[in-house]
């Protein structure tokens, strides 16, 4: 398989990279802070927790997209290996097809969740959109239970609450992430198949271990010359 990445490297693979590290590092901040109010000062941060649950679903969900790029999802390939290049394309490209429809129905899931919240409309059609439904109804007041709203998105009030103020942060902010990493996880399937097509790659992921064998078996190579 080629070690080259799917999509653009530089400013945006250095961006989620950064996006995803900090993150991980918010989270931390934020559980180690909550740990030394409670421990240390007896208080405790009642917004700590429910942040935290919204950055790790972030983490995760961006995460995702980010690992079909870098090709770090775990794969068996045992089979793949023992085809010869013809087949094995084959089976790779209907593998990221099942993938592609798989996050298609997961988007269009995501989106309908997501939409009522943004006071827009989710899409028709049970499995597959046919369109925006014309009569819905909107959730654009629905807040989360802990986290205070903030003051750069008070816009928001009047976007998609009439006018009306938040005391906690709507609900449309964190869940957000789930129409944004459920379409890049499309994008990314759409990538490895352009991929695969052109021989770029021969498989959607493949095993680590195998990938571990074929980098030892280089330095080797590489000591010995």
């Amino acid at each position: 398989m080629s070690g080259a990445r799917t999509g653009p490297t530089g400013f945006i693979n250095h961006l989620e990279e950064t996006i995803i590290a900090g993150l991980l590092g918010l989270m931390t901040v934020i559980t180690f802070a909550n740990v030394v109010a409670r421990f240390v000062f007896n208080s405790n941060i009642l917004w700590a927790l429910e942040l935290t649950v919204f950055l790790f679903a972030w983490l995760v969900l961006l995460g995702a997209s980010y690992a079909v790029k870098t090709h770090a999802h775990l794969g068996v390939d045992a089979i793949l290996n023992m085809l010869p290049p013809g087949p094995r394309k084959v089976l790779a490209l209907i593998a990221v097809a099942c993938c592609l429809v798989f996050s298609l129905l997961l988007l269009k899931g995501a989106w309908d969740y997501w939409a009522v919240f943004a006071e827009l409309p989710p899409t028709s059609g049970r499995w597959f959109p046919t369109g925006f439904a014309d009569k819905f109804r909107g959730q654009g007041w629905y807040e989360v239970q802990d986290v205070p709203m903030v003051g750069f998105l008070r816009f928001l009030e009047d976007w998609i609450n009439f006018g009306e103020s938040y005391e906690k942060l709507p609900k449309v902010v964190p869940y957000l992430v789930l129409p944004v990493s459920m379409l890049l996880l499309v994008i990314r399937f759409a990538q490895v198949a352009v991929q695969i097509v052109r021989g770029e790659a021969d498989r959607l992921v493949a095993s680590h271990e195998v990938e571990d064998e074929l980098e030892a078996a280089r330095a080797k190579a590489g000591e010995n010359d």
